[in-house]
């Protein structure tokens, strides 16, 4: 039987890897930083482990066929983690970024210069493995937009015509359980999307939808969403992430209905249709009711 290590394993996706994988015939093993706090299954073993202290990482390592690798630490324990997970696993699985661009060094933003000096790094382990590079994750409304609609009707957010293809992150992780424990993946670089493109605005008549209550998106500046946007994600992701929105919306997705890349990589791999922003909205309902 083998033994998968998931990192990570508390967040959106993590949390359905670790789910996914208790349906197969593998031991799973979680490594977080606060076990006591974890909240996962009994089944699973949960392991204390560290990026910024490596050594915590040959517990968590021991015994350990294949890794499910979420990358949420400092740049600089990059080389010394990857270096004792090679030591251990036959296999890693990486959750990259859909902006990452093969063959360049020097990435349009610093989240995506970190993945794909991670994904370089990990080439160079021997190792075999796997890159899923999704693009916008449906789970990200809960941070953004939860909180606004749970106290009223209204979200107020910036660029309500940038469009994004969103993805479950339940798809995210079927994909992630096949590359984990099916042949024929190595060496493949995944791109993963929703089935749909959607403007933010039609997202948020979408959660709508979902909790039966209408929703009205008011339009703010980009400068009064830096501000707002400061207090719940760090500096450069809410730069990144407006920059970006920008470029969409004005290159054309507004004025000439340019849609978000759309991908079937998630049936491809599963069998399965990927689901759409209303399944995910309607998973996720009682988060944004009142």
């Amino acid at each position: 039987m083998e033994n998968i290590l998931v990192t990570g394993a508390t967040g959106n996706v993590g949390r359905q890897v670790v789910s996914q994988l208790l349906a197969t015939d593998v031991r799973v093993r979680a490594m977080t930083r606060n076990p006591e706090s974890a909240g996962l299954p009994r089944q699973v073993e949960v392991v204390r482990g560290d990026f910024t202290v490596p050594t915590t990482l040959d517990r968590c390592l021991d015994g350990v066929d294949a890794v499910f690798l979420m990358w949420l630490a400092p740049a600089a324990g990059v080389a010394p983690a990857l270096e004792r997970i090679a030591k251990h696993a036959r296999r890693i699985v990486f959750l990259s970024n859909l902006t990452v661009r093969d063959g360049i060094e020097e990435q349009d933003f610093p989240v995506t210069t970190l993945h794909a000096k991670i994904e370089r790094l990990i080439e160079a382990t021997g190792v075999r493995w796997t890159f899923l590079r999704p693009g916008a994750f449906a789970a990200n409304a809960l941070l953004w937009w939860a909180p606004q609609v749970r106290a009223g009707d209204v979200v107020r957010w910036p660029y309500p015509g940038a469009v994004t293809s969103p993805i479950h992150e339940r798809d995210v992780a079927a994909v992630a359980v096949r590359a984990l424990l099916e042949g024929g993946h190595a060496g493949a670089k995944y791109i993963l999307t929703g089935p749909q493109s959607l403007t933010q605005r039609e997202q948020v008549r979408t959660i709508g939808d979902a909790i039966g209550r209408p929703l009205r998106f008011e339009e703010i500046p980009p400068e009064a969403a830096r501000r707002e946007m400061a207090t719940i994600m760090p500096a450069s992701i809410a730069d990144m992430l407006l920059d970006a929105w920008q470029n969409v919306e004005y290159a054309g997705s507004a004025t000439v209905e340019k849609p978000a890349p759309v991908t079937s990589t998630v049936a491809e791999i599963t069998g399965v249709p990927a689901h759409s922003f209303h399944d995910w909205a309607v998973d996720h309902a009682v988060e944004f009711q009142q």
